[in-house]
């Protein structure tokens, strides 16, 4: 399955939310605003899908139009394109700080949360809820969750045809169980009562995925290291964690997955690795000046995505968290993106592989795990 933000809007979406995760400033887009890396492309859009990014062109002088995920159509074709690439389905980002209960909620969460399911349902993928704390204030993070979650239940959403189920119980992920962050406000209290919550007994109670520092096992806390051993499943953020080798090129870490798969067995968690393509935050690290941090990183042509697949298939793993699906501001994404984008800001591209080349690559990655191709630690197709 694959991280599914959903979170771009337009001007035209009826949302009034203006140019949200394309640009810093809601009212206008333009290349001191922009604060994503990969321009998507649109070529398969209808026109009432797309929005002119006003003052972006491409090289042959036609305009630019970016989508927003408020539109049905949208969504159902992101998971048209799920089904047509072997995805399963999606893990649906819901930031916990635009929920009712926080200063600036935003409504059109729903909106989009209504698109994925009847998209799941069209296309026959799955889907569940995914939250994330980043931004919540502490006092604020259990409370609106687990209020959010019983409206969910309580509407039907958890238990419509399509939800991700397992045991019998609807599955809920919850993003922020980082040990060693000044700025995530989770703690091992506040971890400790959502636990207890999802796992008491009745309507409400949900198979609890974890997801948050990859290097877990480190924690010295033992009450972190308690919460750990509690999750259903637990998913280590692996973004981010890389080694660049002598001739240059990038790779995951992933020497770590094979004693942490074992731990969390132990344990009786659910191991679910997490995989992506590449890295890149040049233009939302340049408008917000961010200038001693490492914005991007090669994705050299597929091979540090497949590198990725081939490591999880020797170690047999069972499932994988794909992040992201449709990532571009921090350069994540493995939905179709354009190697031509408009010329008048610095964008990262595909290199010139076709737009579709990350989810080919992740079709024949889920045959690999699943015994339906040889295991091949080289990428078995071409461009």
């Amino acid at each position: 399955m694959a991280g599914y933000q959903g979170w771009f809007r337009t001007p035209s979406d009826g949302t009034k939310r203006g140019w949200v995760h394309w640009s810093t400033e809601q009212t206008r887009i333009a290349p001191e605003t922009i604060s994503f890396d990969l321009w998507p492309d649109t070529s398969e859009y209808g026109k009432e899908e797309l929005a002119p990014a006003d003052g972006f062109t491409f090289a042959n002088g036609s305009r630019a139009y970016l989508y927003s995920a408020a539109n049905p159509k949208t969504v159902l074709r992101h998971f048209q394109w799920m089904r047509d690439y072997g995805i399963d389905g999606a893990w649906l980002e819901r930031f916990v700080v635009d929920l009712p209960g926080n200063p600036h909620p935003d409504p059109s969460l729903d909106t989009v949360m209504k698109n994925v399911m009847n998209a799941a349902g069209e296309t026959g993928r799955v889907w569940t809820i995914s939250y994330d704390i980043a931004g919540t204030p502490g006092d604020k993070i259990y409370a609106t969750i687990t209020r959010d979650w019983q409206r969910l239940v309580d509407s039907g959403v958890a238990g419509s045809p399509r939800y991700l189920h397992n045991h019998g119980r609807p599955v809920v992920a919850i993003w922020g169980f980082y040990y060693n962050s000044d700025t995530n406000k989770m703690t091992p209290e506040i971890a400790g009562r959502l636990i207890d919550y999802f796992k008491a007994p009745g309507k409400y109670g949900a198979f609890m995925v974890g997801g948050g520092s990859w290097d877990w096992r480190r924690a010295s806390d033992p009450g972190w290291q308690a919460v750990y051993k509690r999750f259903d499943a637990y998913i280590p953020w692996n973004t981010g964690n890389f080694t660049q080798t002598p001739d240059g090129n990038y790779h995951a870490v992933t020497d770590y997955w094979y004693d942490d798969r074992v731990a969390a067995l132990t344990n009786g968690v659910m191991w679910i690795p997490e995989i992506y393509p590449g890295f890149s935050w040049s233009n939302i690290a340049k408008v917000r000046h961010w200038t001693d941090l490492q914005v991007t990183y090669s994705r050299n042509g597929g091979n540090f995505y497949w590198e990725q697949w081939a490591k999880l298939t020797k170690l047999a793993a069972q499932t994988v968290y794909i992040g992201m699906f449709d990532e571009v501001d921090e350069g994540t994404a493995i939905y179709k993106v354009t190697s031509n984008p408009p010329t008048q800001a610095h964008f990262v591209t595909y290199d010139g592989y076709p737009s579709d080349w990350y989810l080919r690559l992740t079709r024949e990655g889920v045959r690999m795990m699943r015994a339906e191709r040889p295991l091949s630690d080289a990428i078995p197709i071409s461009r």
